[in-house]
């Protein structure tokens, strides 16, 4: 195809939605460019109707199932937010991150399942939240230099695999797409309704310089892009949910003094019931800055030859202060209200300490620093050999970083508390639990200063722990392709090879403060500590009966001064627990070829094709192996490292053959049906692939008494296969005007090498269990000769006793933990831990329907865009299911729908979008074998802007403006697992063009 030629009106893939917002610099310009994977015509048009027009026309003329976004014009694209443009698009549902959109789910298949590439290139990623992902996160790039953004739902064989959701290609603008010199320049106010601390408007800058001389032959184009975010978060989380069979009233403790629990409504014997463990409120401060830039220059010494070298770079750093209000349940219950669920919680939870000393409220002060830093820079070389054969080639080298902002880590936890609590509970009737605390700062046990009141005199500090994580990843990539083109269609054939690296790190460290027990209140200066009320920031609840004293500080600063006070290194860090290095080749090649034609009179287009993939993978492990699990306190244990240092690896190869088939018939006038199959395959996580056990914990409680579970561990394989799928797509489309289509699709997947995690029972590393050994038993059979309730608590004050040489009665159990840890020796027993190992061991299927409208009324300026889509599956989670088995499920499968009203006249436009996404479930286990469960969530965004000449645009824009809040559940709406209070951000703009 030669330059500024469009020698094609069928395309291999078309933009099916153009969700365009105002026109905010009126330049016209037409171009055909290489989008990476296929060939796309894209026509650059002013106004809304005009390029919804243009997109229905490429909706119709394409061959597969491939749905788009298009920038409007230079410097613009319709929402802030790659993601949040994405999620309008029939199929695409996406994550948040701090209410803003981070990455995509693409019918039904989360992120890791979802290839994304830029101008065709594979891209890399990297999360310090998530170490073992594949997934690229869209909240690092800003969208003024982007182009478009395609979905290709259904496999192709000129694309690269590892997509089974789909493909993502984000394409850039290129300076030989338009002439001589265009230029715009925007700037954003930007306020986020959230923000507690931070700036209440934060700046927005960009630029795009864009040339080409007048004969086309060079080009050069620059475009940057800076944000500054500041924003807050509050809401309740509670880190575990426990889940187990009622038997009678002896499965939950009664009071120490010997007073059974009260219990109301209580669980039938046999019938599942699952307790709480914690209740923590929370606020977070957060700023974000983020830096985008790309450089393209672009050579054409002869007609048909074409080189193009870009380097993208894209960086954020981020800092949040997070500030923590908790209650740890107690071993002993006084009152529980259960509700009528079939798996039984209380939504009335109390306890009592009685004669015991009030215990600690929690007020864990916490900072994070994190950077994420994406690097890529390539080289296209486009040769035009004849009027019917192509040949390009293409090359690039791309890294993800993702590491920490501070000198002592990525991570650090300053635990804080005051021992004021004298009874205890929560209300979980409301969508936001209620902490109900009796305050008592005047036991002459705690020596407090009995003012009736929270301040820093009543607060000490406990346990730091601190992390250092990084991971970062590295792709290589070469491809070599021709197109051959002739009358009634074309010939597509080549060849790649990719490389791959990702290096996870992380060392946890734990230091001992003011122990568990919260030894020395008072000891942190005066200025350190600010009150804060962080219920009454849960905006849309009522916590008028909610306990609410807490502070907030800096818990670096805190752990620097603990280091001097405590005599250890805030900076130094423990050997890493993971150090994980996953490397990935695969060598391609493919061959594909399309025709046009008549069938008894009607026009159909035609494509299919046949990838073959070779894959070898090597997974290497250095670990610093755990030397003992510490028992610190009643069910409080530490798994300490010192065992020395050993690496574990494998390795596996596999290779696939993947065909694809797109069919299109006009079966009538302007009425188009569709089929599509194609097999498409997604790789392991990282996490999966890993050759050593990882993730080593604790039992719940000590494995001598009743219903302790028992440690945990983790473990991949590096021999894991890639999840295949068969893919069907079925729709036809109906064009009654040239802005105006309905269109019905149905999908199916055939899903086999499912990865499901399998638990085994087995030692790890030769660890000891400290709690079933000779001492443990002499310390039960102690405490039942003396006629004392044989629990936790009890069994490791009588341990710590009978080592130490102390006697039983002479120190509270809080200060048993303060001064005393046991350790495992040679006599006591193997450790036992439930280690989950993934498997290829499940099949599934996943189907749905798609349905699509899109009109403009007349003359009247007025449009609507419109969208359903239903995604089903033939596993779920069984909320009722063996809280002791690890069920395999289908996550991220719920139904969405959009609905777009617009408006346009002369020089004045305007968009309002309406979101919703069903529940869905999350993880099939948040905690141990518990599952997660999202909550339906709808958002309205809106986006006006008035031209006020050729050259100057002015724009008003809002992103969640009725404030909608997350809430993710556990087995019943009852059991929250995390409550985020959301907030509108607004943002006023003004861009200029010349």
């Amino acid at each position: 195809m030669k330059h500024n030629k469009f020698t094609k009106t069928k395309l291999a893939t078309s933009l099916s939605i153009v969700l365009s917002t105002a026109t905010l610099a009126p330049i016209n310009f037409a171009h055909a460019e290489q989008s990476g994977a296929d060939e796309v015509e894209v026509i650059q048009v002013t106004g809304m109707r005009s390029s919804i027009k243009e997109s229905t026309r490429l909706k119709r003329d394409a061959n597969g199932v491939v749905d788009a976004i298009s920038a409007e014009d230079i410097g613009k694209f319709p929402d802030t937010n790659l993601a949040e443009s994405l999620q309008r698009i029939t199929g695409v549902s996406i994550d948040r991150s701090n209410g803003e959109g981070s990455k995509v789910t693409v019918r039904g298949f989360g992120p890791d399942f979802n290839m994304v590439t830029l101008n065709g290139r594979t891209m890399p990623g990297a999360s310090l939240g998530d170490t073992s992902t594949r997934a690229f996160d869209f909240a690092n790039l800003s969208s003024d230099a982007i182009k478009s953004v395609s979905v290709y739902k259904t496999g192709k064989a000129n694309i690269a695999t590892g997509g089974i959701g789909a493909t993502i290609d984000i394409v850039t603008g290129k300076p030989l797409d338009t002439e001589g010199m265009q230029a715009s320049f925007g700037v954003k106010a930007l306020h986020d309704t959230t923000n507690r601390v931070g700036s209440d408007v934060t700046p927005e800058l960009s630029g795009l310089l864009s040339w080409s001389d007048e004969e086309s032959r060079f080009g050069a184009s620059i475009s940057a892009n800076f944000q500054s975010r500041d924003s807050s978060a509050a809401g309740a989380y509670v880190n575990q949910w426990r889940t187990s069979a009622y038997e009678d009233i002896s499965s939950i403790p009664q009071q120490q003094d010997g007073t059974p629990v009260v219990l109301t409504n209580a669980p039938a014997s046999g019938q599942l019931f699952s307790l709480p463990s914690d209740l923590r409120y929370f606020v977070q401060d957060n700023e974000r800055e983020r830096t985008n830039a790309q450089i393209t220059l672009q050579y054409r010494p002869v007609e048909n030859l074409t080189a193009t070298l870009d380097y993208t770079y894209s960086k954020q750093d981020i800092t949040a202060n997070r500030a923590e209000q908790s209650i740890w349940m107690d071993t002993y219950k006084s009152a529980l209200v259960f509700d009528d669920n079939t798996v039984k919680t209380p939504i009335g939870y109390n306890e009592e300490r009685r004669d015991q000393a009030p215990r600690d409220l929690g007020l864990a002060q916490q900072e994070l620093n994190q950077i994420n830093e994406n690097k890529s820079i390539g080289l296209n070389l486009e040769y035009q050999m004849n009027d019917q054969f192509m040949v390009t080639f293409d090359a690039h080298s791309s890294t993800a970083d993702s590491r920490p902002g501070a000198k002592y880590g990525s991570w650090v936890n300053a635990g804080l508390g005051a021992n004021v609590s004298a009874a205890q509970g929560v209300n979980f009737t409301n969508g936001l639990p209620e902490l109900l605390m009796t305050f008592d700062d005047c036991s002459a046990s705690r020596g407090l200063n009995c003012n009736n009141q929270l301040d820093n005199a009543d607060i000490g500090t406990s346990i730091l722990d601190k992390t250092r994580a990084s991971q970062k990843s590295d792709i290589d990539q070469v491809r070599l392709s021709g197109l051959y083109e002739f009358d009634e269609g074309s010939i597509e054939f080549g060849i790649e090879s990719r490389s791959m690296e990702s290096h996870a790190l992380q060392s946890n460290t734990r230091h001992t403060m003011g122990n568990w027990g919260v030894e020395n209140p008072g000891e942190l200066p005066d200025d350190f500590l600010t009150p804060v009320n962080i219920p009454s920031l849960i905006d849309d609840y009522n916590t008028s009966n909610v306990y609410s004293e807490g502070v907030t500080g800096s818990a670096s600063r805190i752990g620097a001064w603990a280091a001097d006070t405590y005599g250890f290194d805030f900076l130094s860090h423990d050997p890493y627990n993971t150090n994980r290095k996953i490397k990935e080749d695969v060598t391609s090649a493919y061959f594909q070829f399309q025709l046009d034609g008549e069938l008894s009179g009607m026009p159909y287009n035609l494509s299919a094709g046949l990838r073959y993939a070779s894959t070898d993978v090597s997974s290497t492990d250095n670990i610093a192996l755990p030397s003992a699990v510490v028992w610190e306190g009643n069910n409080d244990f530490n798994v300490k490292n010192g065992g020395g240092v050993e690496n574990f690896s494998g390795s596996s190869s596999y290779d696939h053959l993947l065909p694809s088939f797109d069919f299109d018939i006009e079966v009538i006038e302007n009425v188009k049906a569709r089929f599509s199959y194609g097999k498409t395959i997604a790789r392991p996580r990282f996490d999966q692939l890993s050759a050593a056990p990882g993730g080593v914990g604790g039992p719940s409680n000590p494995t001598i008494l009743a219903g302790a579970q028992l440690g945990t561990a983790s473990s991949g394989d590096p021999s894991l296969v890639p999840l295949e799928s068969d893919n069907i797509d079925i729709s036809a489309e109906w064009y009654f005007e040239d802005t105006s289509y309905v269109s019905v699709g149905f999908y199916d997947k055939r899903v086999s090498n499912f990865t499901g995690r399998q638990p085994f029972t087995e030692n790890v590393y030769g660890l000891r269990d400290a709690t079933a050994g000779p001492r443990a038993l002499a310390a039960k059979a102690a405490l039942e000769a003396d006629g004392i309730e044989v629990n936790d608590t009890n069994l490791f004050s009588m341990v710590a006793a009978m080592e130490n040489g102390v006697d039983f009665n002479s120190l509270t159990s809080e200060q048993f933990e303060q001064d005393y840890d046991i350790i495992a020796n040679s006599d006591d027993p193997l450790m036992d831990f439930t280690v989950s190992k993934y498997v290829n061991n499940k099949e599934a299927n996943i189907y749905g329907m798609e349905i699509a409208f899109q009109h403009f009324f007349g003359e009247t300026g007025f449009g609507v865009q419109a969208n359903y889509t239903t995604v089903n599956g033939d596993i779920g989670f069984d909320v009722n299911g063996d809280p002791t088995i690890t069920q395999f499920a289908l996550v991220g499968l719920s139904d969405t729908a959009n609905l777009v009203a617009m408006y346009e006249s002369e020089n004045f436009q305007a968009r309002i979008a309406y979101n919703w996404r069903d529940k869905f479930l999350n993880t099939q286990a948040h905690y141990i074998n518990e599952p997660g469960f999202t909550e339906s969530y709808s958002q309205i965004d809106f986006n006006v802007a008035y031209d006020v000449n050729e050259q100057l645009s002015v724009f008003f824009e809002g992103i969640n403006i009725t404030s909608e809040d997350s809430r993710t559940h556990g087995r019943s709406s009852v059991q929250l697992w995390r409550l985020d209070d959301l907030g509108a951000r607004y943002a006023l703009g003004a861009r200029y063009t010349f």
